[in-house]
């Protein structure tokens, strides 16, 4: 009888499923945290400091984190210290034009039209000549089920001089998968202030800045994969074979404090503007869905239709953040992207 006992509970191992990791949020005036069981793997800053709201820290299952961790944390040893408008992860564009307004502070890129809300430049006495985006609302927790939680957050995209020029509603959520976390963003801009158009830059629009030793000029070298299977490795030159190219995905991946794990963006098939990829060795993937061919980008060649929201009108694009274990293929990026295009 012992023996049919120990068989019973051998059995019960083996075919019970894996219990749902439970994912909860918790605001403070600062930022929004998001736990799986009790611990926080990622924090979404949107205090009044901000120049916009970024995700940090942002964990892959184990702990491991695969974004840089500066300008938010200082003094680790060998870490890149360029680009501090690259924090993390983020959502803006880097030329904004509010059509009919005339405006104060211009962009210190000389090709822009518009607001910069890329860059964070500033004048030699300290004023800005870059945009913000204020959130000035937060929800409570969307309810669903134990796996995800998710909050709505509602942002005002502000000129260098605090004259607002258009509305965003952001919803962003959280979803524990078996290989690793889905973050879903969903950005609905609402041209309420006048006629907006986006302006043709490489520079935008949603980005990651990935893990110092994930990207392809680290000594280690990271591995980026497109969406079509093409793969590109380190050592490579800044502008990759995939930059600026269409796709449903860009991954990082490659080896972290010992840790084989990646993080990629999506880009949801009904997103009306389809994103081309600002994706570059030294660790920048950004989905840009505004560039045109004055951006340079191959994959836009030849078309030069800006994307425009009428006044009173919206827009809706969809991303996600996949934070996983192991490289694309073991840390199936193709299925959690299908679970995130349905």
């Amino acid at each position: 009888m012992r023996c049919c006992w120990q068989f019973v509970l051998v059995l019960l191992v083996v075919v019970a499923p894996c219990r749902a990791a439970d994912v909860s949020v918790e605001k403070s005036p600062d930022a929004i945290a998001f736990k799986v069981d009790g611990s926080v793997v990622g924090r979404y800053a949107i205090g009044p400091a901000v120049a916009k709201p970024y995700l940090w820290p942002l964990l892959a299952p184990g702990g491991v984190p695969v974004t840089r961790a500066w300008p938010m944390e200082k003094g680790t040893a060998g870490e890149t210290t360029d680009h501090v408008h690259q924090k993390s992860a983020w959502f803006c564009h880097g030329d904004v034009i509010p059509e009919g307004m005339d405006l104060k502070i211009r962009s210190a890129n000389k090709g822009d039209h518009g607001v910069d809300f890329w860059s964070e430049t500033k004048d030699k006495d300290g004023t800005p000549r870059h945009g913000t985006i204020t959130c000035v609302k937060v929800s409570d927790p969307k309810p669903g089920a134990k796996d995800r939680a998710a909050v709505v957050t509602w942002n005002e995209w502000k000129t260098p001089d605090g004259i607002k020029i258009l509305d965003e509603e952001r919803t962003v959520g959280l979803q524990d998968l078996p290989a690793g976390r889905l973050w879903v963003f969903e950005c609905t801009l609402t041209a309420s202030v006048c006629p907006i158009t986006f302006g043709d830059t490489k520079e935008g629009s949603f980005g990651i800045r990935v893990h110092d030793a994930l990207r392809g000029q680290s000594p280690t070298g990271g591995t980026v994969t497109a969406a079509d299977g093409t793969v590109v490795k380190a050592p490579s030159k800044d502008n990759l074979s995939v930059w600026g190219r269409l796709s449903d995905w860009h991954d990082y991946s490659g080896m972290v404090d010992g840790k084989a794990v990646g993080v990629a963006i999506f880009d949801h098939p009904k997103n009306t503007a389809r994103a081309a990829w600002h994706t570059r060795a030294y660790g920048l993937m950004a989905a840009n869905p505004f560039a045109r061919d004055h951006s340079g980008f191959p994959g836009l060649k030849g078309k030069t239709e800006l994307v425009k929201i009428e006044k009173g009108k919206s827009l809706t694009l969809r991303y996600a953040i996949y934070a996983h274990t192991g490289d694309a293929a073991s840390g199936k990026v193709a299925e959690a992207y299908a679970v995130f295009a349905k």
